[in-house]
């Protein structure tokens, strides 16, 4: 297994099966509908206009094992500071090290664009993700109760925090 830089051209089509599956079978996504193939032009086209990486953990063959990316915590300007992260592993590949394998490495990143705060958002019934982020530090810091509904239920939001040592001198504005 090795980490790359995941491009559309190569990733997009392995990230949108991997996000579809977690949206038709799991509650990692908050969502209902199957995104579609166009979706994932406009996506990648968001992260890099603002500088957020994708990244992947590809097979010896080059199959995307699985893929994590922050992006905006929230929009206003004082949360600049913070990203959100998202991390998903294709099914046949859980529980097999991918996901600490790209945790690890998406923190790096963070570090080295000098972020200060990675915040996780889990659906408090996972208990595999909450043990990962567990393992990596991160603390829980609250629970959205009642925060969604799938599958005929409600769902518990739950926020995990990792603070990193960046930036060294950070600045309002």
């Amino acid at each position: 297994m090795r980490i790359v830089r995941c491009t559309y051209e190569d990733h997009a089509g392995s990230i949108l099966a991997i996000l579809n599956e977690a949206i038709v079978n799991s509650t990692a996504l908050f969502d209902y509908e199957p995104r579609s193939p166009e979706s994932m032009v406009e996506w990648f086209r968001v992260k890099a206009v603002r500088q957020f990486p994708v990244i992947g953990a590809e097979a010896d063959d080059r199959a995307l094992l699985g893929f994590a990316t922050y992006g905006t915590f929230r929009a206003w300007p004082a949360y600049k500071y913070s990203v959100e992260h998202s991390i998903y592993v294709h099914a046949d590949h859980r529980r097999r090290g991918v996901a600490t394998a790209l945790m690890k490495h998406l923190i790096d990143l963070a570090i080295d664009q000098r972020y200060h705060t990675l915040v996780a958002g889990i659906d408090a019934a996972n208990a595999p993700s909450i043990a990962l982020h567990e393992r990596l530090g991160f603390a829980h810091v609250g629970t959205v109760r009642d925060a969604g509904f799938k599958f005929g239920r409600w769902l518990d939001l739950a926020f995990y925090q990792l603070l990193l040592p960046t930036p060294l001198q950070p600045r309002d504005g």
